[in-house]
């Protein structure tokens, strides 16, 4: 990072840059793996799950964003006291992981993406726990203020933060659990299942039934439709693209630009699911994985030769460092919507367009057709 800080001082040549880029994305393939060893070796590999969207009639605490030790110890601290824990948001594919299915109180998954907050989180009743950076402005005259906390690196002005680890513990949640117990439980929204966990070891454990689905042209297309998910009505292009992509695709998805389709009726093919869950923003890397793997198993040289497309949801922060990743791995032809990053002056994105192919979402039928023709 300090190499890449001090390189903007300096005249270099584009290449020089280019090559800086590239490396970056290196160090975010890396930082991925790590994060991606470090929550398996402590709570399992994430295993295909049905996930509950309806509420049972206990009091309950829901946690959000992206910090799984903090979910961790808060079940642990709840374990018997008659609350509940629900998952929110980027949350979600903690209910796929082994380590913590054993936990009786840990309901099911509330809510959509992290904008829908204000109104998702004033019918939920009981606390909140925001672990990570997805809270949103609260507005005037709300219900949940007195309601929500913030613990890591996320807070808010005039809201609770719960203090960091220290001497080696874990973090105090007794003051969310006790006011959880004198809240209403959560009110209903939906009710249904939905389901995912098709991390790399999931998804490669079904290689072989892949590949004879890709071989016999039951399956002619891969898209990953990984990124973050916005209020934008121009968001409203995922979902068109998964509703309109032919039945013989396979959505790949991480990240909460999944809500735009996860809950759509998709159907399978030949017992695969359409859509693909790999988990969390930061869980892109097992997308990166299957894609390395699945050239080895097709025997082919480039990565681009795949039948995968890339149509990814942008909104900045970490979805800098999974563009990077994907340029490191040689991906090309990616499409970036609704909007482009803020950073890709005329110059820029003259050097992604030549080196990288990367292009702008454009209309949705045009868009499938040519994905399809890549095929």
């Amino acid at each position: 990072m300090m190499e890449a800080l001090a390189s903007t001082t300096k005249d270099l040549p584009v290449d020089i840059m280019i090559g800086l880029v590239v490396k970056a994305g290196e160090l975010a393939v890396n930082t991925m793996a790590l994060l991606d060893e470090a929550n398996t070796s402590a709570y399992g590999h994430p295993e295909i799950t049905e996930v509950n969207i309806g509420v049972d009639h206990n009091p309950g605490i829901l946690i959000s964003g992206h910090d799984l030790k903090d979910m961790e110890e808060l079940l642990k601290q709840t374990e018997g006291t008659g609350v509940d824990v629900y998952t929110h948001g980027e949350m979600l594919p903690a209910k796929y992981y082994p380590a913590f299915k054993k936990h009786d109180h840990f309901a099911g998954h509330y809510g959509r993406s992290w904008w829908h907050q204000n109104k998702e989180f004033e019918s939920f009743n009981g606390p909140i726990l925001m672990t990570t950076n997805c809270i949103i402005p609260i507005k005037k005259n709300n219900t949940y203020q007195n309601r929500i906390f913030t613990t890591g690196m996320a807070g808010y002005p005039g809201v609770r933060h719960i203090s960091d680890r220290t001497g080696g513990g874990a973090k105090e949640f007794s003051e969310i659990i006790e006011l959880a117990k004198t809240c209403d439980p959560p009110e209903e929204i939906e009710t249904g299942k939905i389901v995912g966990g098709f991390d790399h070891h999931q998804v490669l454990a079904l290689a072989d039934k892949v590949v004879d689905a890709v071989k016999s042209g039951a399956i002619r297309r891969f898209v990953v439709m990984a990124g973050c998910g916005g209020r934008q009505k121009t968001r409203n292009y995922y979902t068109e693209v998964a509703e309109n992509l032919l039945k013989d695709t396979v959505i790949l998805t991480a990240g909460c630009a999944k809500y735009r389709y996860k809950k759509l009726d998709l159907c399978d093919i030949g017992g695969i699911p359409r859509v693909l869950d790999a988990g969390q923003c930061n869980d892109s890397y097992s997308l990166a994985v299957i894609a390395l793997k699945s050239k080895e198993v097709f025997g082919l040289d480039d990565i681009n030769a795949l039948p995968i497309s890339y149509d990814i949801a942008w909104y900045e922060q970490k979805a800098v460092a999974v563009l990077l990743a994907l340029l490191y791995l040689c991906v090309k032809g990616i499409r970036l919507g609704p909007t482009l990053p803020a950073y890709f002056t005329s110059n820029v994105a003259k050097v992604l367009v030549e080196k990288f192919d990367i292009k702008p979402i454009g209309e949705v039928q045009a868009d499938i057709e040519a994905m399809m023709k890549a095929a």
